[in-house]
């Protein structure tokens, strides 16, 4: 495990359910940026091999806490701890491939020793662009992009994997289509994942376990139970989501507005 400074503590506990051991534990998690405080001694812990979606409104910290739990944010404070894997990889909502690379050389990136070549094929072939490993990256559809970029995270069988609103870019059938491989994946390589997303129905749809990010700490840990293929016909998917919607003040069916009252200059419209 990795921890960065901030000094130990063995005090947070896992939320009920939670696997163990954690593949990520964060307590009294502090960040600011000049005189405002995004994380607040935020407490957080994620089991091994678990799937977890982080919600939150713009600006709450979301991609602030993943940065953190990356290690790419060294301007974390706190009197707590932050301790995550070895092996962590990154996806992000650009899939970042290098233009001067082809596309095997582009998931091989970094790797080191025996077999990377057949390491990298194999990962190619698991999103479905066997074939493609000459490839230079402008060559690729969006989606496809995205899938080379999910088999550069998990060429490296990582512990842990950070996906900061992977499939934002992206069209809504790519998008599906992305959701059923990102979740195909983790079920065959089982890391821990925390995943980024504004997408309600999204977290839903993917995760096993739903954050809210609210004034800086965790405001619902939602436990979902569907079964999987999931459907968002299933009567508890629609449960799920009304709960997050409203963790996130947004109302599907607002009220009616009173005409009768429209005109009184004592009634202030929220």
């Amino acid at each position: 495990m990795a921890t960065y400074p901030g000094g130990l503590t063995d005090t947070p506990t896992a939320p009920a359910g939670t696997r163990t051991p954690a593949a990520v534990r964060t307590s009294r998690l502090v960040r600011r940026f000049g005189d405002r405080t995004i994380l607040k001694e935020l407490d957080l812990t994620l089991g091994a091999g678990e799937f977890t979606a982080l919600l939150g409104r713009s600006g709450s910290g979301k991609s602030t806490l993943l940065r953190a739990v990356a290690g790419l944010d060294h301007d974390v404070e706190g009197s707590g701890e932050l301790t995550v894997p070895e092996r962590v990889s990154l996806s992000f909502q650009d899939s970042r491939l290098l233009p001067w690379l082809r596309v095997l050389d582009n998931v091989t990136l970094g790797l080191r020793g025996p077999g990377v070549r057949e390491r990298g094929v194999r990962a190619l072939s698991e999103v479905g662009l066997e074939g493609r490993e000459r490839a230079w990256s402008h060559e690729l559809s969006g989606g496809e992009q995205q899938r080379a970029a999910l088999a550069r995270a998990l060429v490296s069988d990582p512990e842990l994997l950070l996906a900061d609103e992977p499939f934002g870019a992206l069209d809504a059938l790519t998008r599906i289509r992305m959701h059923g491989l990102l979740r195909e994946l983790y079920e065959r390589h089982r890391p821990a994942v925390l995943l980024v997303t504004h997408d309600v129905d999204e977290a839903v749809e993917l995760a096993d376990r739903v954050l809210v990010l609210d004034q800086g700490r965790i405001s619902v840990d939602l436990a979902v139970d569907l079964p999987t293929p999931r459907s968002r016909r299933h009567p508890r998917f629609q449960e799920y989501r009304d709960t997050l919607l409203a963790a996130l003040g947004v109302s599907e069916h607002p009220a009616p507005a009173d005409h009768h009252q429209k005109d009184d200059p004592d009634v202030t419209n929220a």
